[in-house]
């Protein structure tokens, strides 16, 4: 230890809340004589000595802070004589009571139903305090009044306003004492009072009487009806109108916002601008979609530009599933990805302000759904931060029925969640509506001065139940005997500023006339809003609708460009050391992708990269292992052995390429997969995929793909190009290292939703990833990705193949064999190919052919036919594949072949699928076992023995 901070560090480490005692003991050896402790405590000690001996209880509890390790301590103890200076660190220690537990007793629940016992922390006795204390004046030290000194009585009084009246603050788990005193600041400057002129208390009105007047307009025309009112929460309204425009303000360009149900209507119409009349259309069942299955009006999303202080601003609300809390990631994909777009060529250095996340959740899903735990460990990596959101719960207290807190939850708060990430979180009573506009301020100021997460807990209730036509005095009786009596939260701002003199009770009345009219007559009544907005706040999306998923797309590349490609990949930096391995790798693949040798997987994908960025095409792969890839066969990232700096060569390309992106990512499969969906969705331009350690591992994420990638075209018309790369292949692994359950996406097939494909050559992969670009279609593209086959010897491609031709959606039979002479076709998809065509050579059996369909979905039927007919003696159809029976894609092709081939000329018959036995789980454990199944499954498509295979 070499000086006072190094030493206090070093303590303040190493000392733990039951340490006191020992350090209380050094001390009083150190009074009676400084050199028979250390030299580190000697330091240490000397920091808080007093000019003259003070007693050691003087500074008994500050000894006890620092050894809790409690940031807020005082830093040093005023001079003084006598008995003060325990009176001293009492105040100060009551004062951070106050911050820390303050909220404990805040007015927060409009009901007053929560129990809110006293604590003890917060009296005066607990510190040694008594009422004769209360007109002694003390030093405030770091409270934030304004004034030096105060009494005690006042400082409480103070304190009692700040901590303890409408808003509850959670701000002393954060982790940087720069933020604490920028929270302290900010909420103890005003000594508590919230006060805003005429013209901010007249818009807070407005706002609530738009809130609770299209609920009530909603209620008497549409009767019982459900919509997920916000009766109980109006206080939301206002909140959600001074962020959008102090967003704007600081010079945000965009707002996104993601919410499930409770209020999402009031939302659309009060905030976003959405025309009552259009949504009055969808109440009365006169809106129909024109393609796809459309969904319910709670569901849906919508965007507008309003005007702010900083100029005109986009709003979007994203589309969202009854899935609740799954919006958070794929709202969040969305922000980064227009964050990007706002950065200098899809920069490496992303402009956060440009653009702001909202996320609105209900108390019971913020606290029960796992992915916000997911989605809140991302906020600060590298791949998924958006410079912080603003989180508000809707605070129901109230999850569908169930009401009491050790039903809900193990934490005191739906919010507690949060806290893993540090992040500051604000209780406020929803029947304080100027309280509520006040935390939404600060929430604002925070995200932009720390890029970081904070959340808004709006203490709130439902007027009625779950929905409108739910009873809910049947599961919570005494919670609406109190609903029913208490007057609306508009009524109680609307009295408390005619009382005021603010606002005349004529002047309130037209407020609520006039909005009324306004919704009569089908106007536009949201604040700011832009009836001819900026197309240049928003990206067109024109280019690539109304077209259909045509094969015929030419997607080679110039040779000589490839050859570029390959050789700027191999340009290591100067002093650059690669593991041995990878060096290898890079000589390797220099090679193969200058045409000296064949290309293998990795080398042909790395070019399909190369080739997207060159021609300006955003690539941005993430996943848990995507940088050298699960296989180790793509290197995109390569680390120098000497300090461990990582280099990304395709980053290097030209000086004039888009942005290549890879990130390898947290251990999640829902909130990456989501988080990556919302960016396909976001930038059109673009090849994003997203890479499953192991295609299993995608089960992890089945709602993301059951909600939104499979339908959120014909539910809400929203195109995505995502790109989802499943390692897929039976290699004796065990069942959860071997499918990505083909099947299970094959029957969510329907209306050209997404594409299925199993590629079985460099070439191939190469093409596939092109064409998802070059093609002006934004379909989602499911690739069961090979493993073994990254390396497999006949798994290659010449450089030829990838200056020219296209994805093939049917491989031909590749050996120079008698057409007449065949009498068995075997159809397959994905590795077995390689196994089957290894038999067959070794068999010499002429009569059969082999075929491989490589795209499955949409099924290339036209294609499929053309390989039967130049076999004109077929006798047998036999579909093969490595997964069970009852797995893979049996199920799915086998109405589809009987339907093309019955009618077909031909006379082949199409006979029972080769296949491992019907199985529970996907694959067995046993290697022997899987050596057996595949040595049957591969017999049987040959039509021999077992024991006849070579």
């Amino acid at each position: 230890m070499t000086n006072s901070k190094e030493t206090v560090a070093f303590l303040n480490t190493e000392l733990a809340a039951d340490s006191a005692a020992y350090v209380e003991a050094l001390y009083e050896q150190y009074l009676e004589d400084n050199n028979s402790v250390s030299t580190e405590w000697q330091t240490y000690f000397a920091n808080y000595q007093q000019p003259t001996d003070a007693p050691h209880n003087a500074i008994k509890e500050q000894f006890l802070l620092l050894a809790r390790n409690q940031t807020n301590a005082p830093r040093a103890v005023a001079q003084s004589s006598g008995d003060t200076n325990p009176k001293l660190m009492a105040v100060q220690q009551l004062i951070s009571s106050y911050r820390r537990r303050g909220h404990r007793m805040a007015n927060l629940d409009p009901l007053g139903l929560q129990d809110r016992p006293q604590l003890e922390e917060l009296t005066l006795a607990y510190h040694g305090l008594s009422e004769a204390d209360l007109d002694t004046v003390f030093p405030t030290n770091d409270l934030a009044i304004g004034k030096d000194s105060a009494t005690l009585r006042e400082i409480i009084e103070i304190l009692e306003r700040i901590y303890c009246s409408s808003i509850g603050y959670e701000y002393m788990h954060v982790f940087t004492a720069t933020e604490k005193r920028w929270f302290e600041n900010y909420i103890e400057s005003n000594q508590g009072h919230i006060t805003f002129d005429k013209a901010k208390k007249l818009e807070i009105l407005e706002r609530l009487t738009a809130a609770e007047g299209l609920e009530k307009y909603l209620a008497r025309k549409y009767t019982g009806v459900k919509r997920f009112g916000l009766e109980g929460g109006e206080s939301f309204i206002p909140a959600m109108h001074e962020m959008v425009q102090r967003a704007g303000g600081y010079g945000s360009k965009e707002v996104v916002i993601g919410m499930a149900h409770r209020g999402r209507l009031n939302l659309l119409v009060n905030i976003l601008g959405k025309n009552p009349s259009d949504l009055f259309d969808e109440f009365d069942g006169k809106v129909q979609p024109a393609v796809g299955s459309g969904d319910v009006k709670y569901h849906n999303g919508f965007s507008s530009n309003v005007m702010t202080p900083g100029g005109e601003m986009h709003l979007a609300l994203a589309f969202n599933p009854s899935h609740l809390e799954i919006v958070s990631p794929v709202l969040l994909g969305s922000v980064r990805a227009r964050q990007a777009r706002r950065s200098d060529k899809y920069g490496y250095e992303i402009d956060n302000s440009t653009v702001m996340p909202i996320v609105v959740h209900g108390d019971a899903a913020f606290a029960g759904q796992g992915v916000n735990q997911e989605t809140f460990q991302m906020s600060q990596t590298r791949a998924y931060k958006t410079g912080g959101t603003v989180h508000i719960v809707i605070n129901n207290q109230v999850g569908f029925t169930t009401s009491r807190p050790e039903d809900a939850r193990s934490t005191e708060y739906c919010t507690d969640v949060a806290k893993m990430v540090h992040a500051p979180i604000i209780h406020v009573n929803g029947d304080d509506p100027e309280a509520v506009v006040f935390a939404s301020q600060l929430a604002v100021d925070y995200r932009r001065e720390f890029g970081k997460d904070i959340v808004i807990d709006i203490v709130c209730y439902r007027r009625n139940g779950h929905n409108e036509s739910d009873e809910p005095s049947a599961t919570q009786p005494l919670m609406y005997a109190v609903i029913k009596k208490l007057p609306t939260t508009r009524t109680q701002y609307a009295d408390k500023l005619v009382a005021a003199g603010v606002i005349s009770a004529e002047e309130n009345a037209k407020y609520e006339d006039d909005y009324r009219v306004a919704l009569d007559n089908g106007q536009n009544v949201a604040s700011g809003w832009v009836s001819e907005p900026n197309t240049e706040l928003f990206v067109d999306w024109k280019p690539y609708l109304g077209h259909k998923l045509e094969d015929d797309w030419e997607t080679g590349v110039d040779i000589n460009k490839l050859k570029a490609y390959g050789e700027a990949m191999a340009k290591i930096p100067e002093g650059f050391t690669l593991q041995r391995q990878v060096a290898k790798v890079v000589e390797q693949r220099l090679a193969m992708q200058t045409g000296q040798e064949p290309l293998n997987w990795g080398a042909a994908e790395t070019l399909a990269y190369a080739s997207l960025a060159d021609e300006g095409s955003l690539v941005r792969i993430t996943g848990e292992d995507v940088g050298r890839g699960t296989f180790s066969h793509r290197h995109s990232e390569l680390y120098n052995m000497n300090d461990g700096s990582m280099y990304i060569p395709l980053q290097h390309i030209s000086p004039t390429q888009a942005r290549f992106a890879t990130y390898n990512s947290l251990l999640s499969e829902e909130a990456v997969l989501a988080f990556e969906y919302g960016y396909a969705t976001t930038v059109p331009n673009s090849l994003i995929i997203w890479e499953a350690q192991f295609g299993d591992f995608v089960n992890g994420a089945q709602v993301v793909i059951d909600q939104f990638i499979s339908s959120g075209e014909t539910k809400w018309q929203r195109l995505c190009g995502l790109t989802m790369l499943l390692p897929h292949g039976f290699e004796g692994q065990g069942p959860e290292h071997s499918s990505a359950r083909l099947e299970r996406f094959l029957q969510l097939c329907a209306e050209e939703n997404m594409q299925v494909i199993t590629p079985t050559t460099p070439a191939q992969i190469f093409h596939a990833l092109r064409r998802q670009v070059v093609r002006p279609v934004r379909k989602p593209l499911i690739v069961m990705s090979p493993k073994s086959l990254l390396r497999h010897p006949l798994a290659t491609s010449e450089l030829s193949e990838l200056a020219t031709g296209k994805f093939e959606t049917v491989l031909p039979e590749i050996d120079t064999i008698d057409n007449s002479k065949v009498t068995r076709l075997v159809l397959c998809g994905g590795k077995v190919y390689y196994d089957l065509l290894d038999q067959r050579r070794k068999l010499g059996q002429e009569h059969i052919a082999i075929v491989r369909i490589e795209q499955l979905y949409p099924l290339p039927e036209a294609r499929i036919l053309e390989e039967i007919a130049k076999y004109p003696n077929l006798e047998e159809i036999i579909w093969s594949q490595e997964e069970p029976l009852n797995q893979g894609a049996w199920y799915y092709l086998a109405p589809e072949l009987y339907r093309i081939v019955v009618p077909a000329p031909t006379k082949a018959k199409i006979i029972a699928p080769s296949a491992r036995p019907a199985a529970a789980a996907p694959a067995t454990g046993s290697p022997k076992m899987h050596a057996e199944q595949q040595k049957a499954l591969v017999a049987q498509a040959l039509g021999v023995t077992v024991d006849e295979l070579q």
